[in-house]
């Protein structure tokens, strides 16, 4: 590309690094849409770190093509991982050296009251994430721990936070609130602050312009249904509701998470199991949602395949998740009026037809959605398009989402390049 540069996408997690490396043309800063910006984009390579801490930790680098190279290390902190990163980048012959790399960008969790746009990585911007570890314990230092990673790798080169909570910040308080004693909002920031935020934006923004250009007002429902799973009501390309709360644990049933809960539940709970409060909230956030009712895994994959021999557990699971995620549709498409488009995507909702056409089979008598299903079966593992019937009263859409090209498109924006 001429007149090119090199962004590196980052995804840190407590003991893990994900990333990926774009080389982007200076014209698609000047594209108006995704789909232009994009064609002005390349991956050169990504990878992940996994198991920072351990012995048997884990690197693995992708190049385009299908190349991949994995090795098995001790890695005792994320500044290993990251020097592992960047050396791995150098002995791949990714880039010819460090300078090559012109931004970082870095997709925080969650930023609070105070980010509704991504930020420069600065003192300013470390200081508020910092203050926010009560609200993401395992994720905020994560962030920081490998900002300040690659800020000692990489001295010269601008950082920009990308923050999931961001997008959602167009809520109005009335959806926002909880009701709970206000002043505990006001002194400990309990609300609800959403996540998934940078691919509901991305799929909300693709749709727009790819099926509903010429339109003025357009209302979507955006379904980001992996193991992690969240819905988002958006008017305008502002989001009036979402699902997730003050953490990732509210709203639809997920992978381990059991999603909206009677907070009764966690009293109640504690005094039958003699267990703590932090006990209880780990199994609500890790042994819960379809593999606590399934009992069998927190793939959808295994649940789907227990389903099909018989597993009544499976069964319910499957009922029970499906049931969730029809609820909120039903709820956004009351709080939208219209709903023009509904979008799936994420790990399962991109990828699995069984779990669509379960969801879909519960609305479809009150909003006349109706799913085609040899488009369901064909739209899935990457590949985008509609799955409902041409006569659905609403269209239903598989879109793969892309986090990473969203980081990238931001860090370039707000660093100027």
């Amino acid at each position: 590309m001429s007149n090119s540069f090199k962004i590196m996408c980052v995804n840190a997690g407590s003991s893990s690094i994900k990333f990926k490396l774009y080389e982007m043309d200076s014209k698609a800063s000047a594209a108006k849409t995704i789909k232009e910006k994009s064609a002005f984009m390349k991956v050169l390579c990504s990878g992940l770190v996994e198991r920072i801490g351990h012995e048997d930790a884990i690197f693995t680098i992708k190049k385009p093509g299908g190349y991949k190279n994995s090795k098995t290390l001790p890695i005792a902190n994320h500044d290993e991982g990251v020097k592992l990163v960047l050396n791995g980048l150098i002995e791949e012959k990714v880039i010819a050296s460090l300078e090559d790399i012109n931004g970082v960008g870095n997709r925080v969790v969650q930023g609070g009251k105070y980010f509704s746009d991504s930020a420069l990585f600065n003192q300013d911007t470390y200081n508020k994430i910092k203050e926010l570890i009560p609200l993401d314990p395992l994720h905020a230092e994560a962030h920081l721990t490998c900002y300040d990673a690659f800020k000692k790798a990489l001295p010269q080169v601008g950082e920009v936070a990308v923050f999931d909570t961001a997008y959602h910040q167009s809520m109005e308080p009335k959806e926002f609130m909880y009701a709970i004693p206000y002043d505990w909002y006001e002194k400990y920031g309990v609300r609800r602050y959403g996540a998934h935020g940078t691919s509901h934006k991305y799929l909300a923004e693709y749709a727009k312009e790819q099926y509903f250009a010429d339109k003025e007002h357009c209302n979507i429902i955006t379904c980001h249904v992996g193991s992690g799973a969240s819905l988002a009501a958006i008017k305008d390309g502002k989001v009036i509701a979402t699902s997730m709360g003050l953490t990732p644990l509210a709203g639809v049933m997920m992978g381990t998470r059991t999603g909206d809960i009677d907070p009764s539940c966690m009293p109640y709970l504690c005094k039958c199991t003699g267990k703590s409060a932090d006990e209880i909230y780990d199994i609500y956030n890790h042994k819960s949602g379809i593999l606590g009712i399934s009992g069998i895994s927190n793939d959808t994959r295994d649940v789907e395949a227990a389903f099909e021999s018989g597993n009544e557990r499976a069964k319910l699971a499957i009922e029970m998740y499906s049931q969730r995620i029809a609820d909120y549709i039903m709820m956004y498409y009351g709080k939208l009026g219209h709903v023009d488009m509904i979008v799936c995507s994420a790990g399962v909702f991109e990828n699995a037809p069984l779990y669509r056409s379960e969801a879909f089979k519960l609305v479809s008598e009150a909003l006349g959605v109706k799913i085609d299903e040899a488009r369901n079966q064909e739209f899935r593992l990457g590949k985008e398009g509609i799955i409902s019937t041409d006569d659905s009263k609403i269209p239903v859409c598989v879109i793969p989402t892309d986090e990473e090209l969203m980081i990238a498109l931001d860090t370039a924006r707000i660093l100027g390049l």
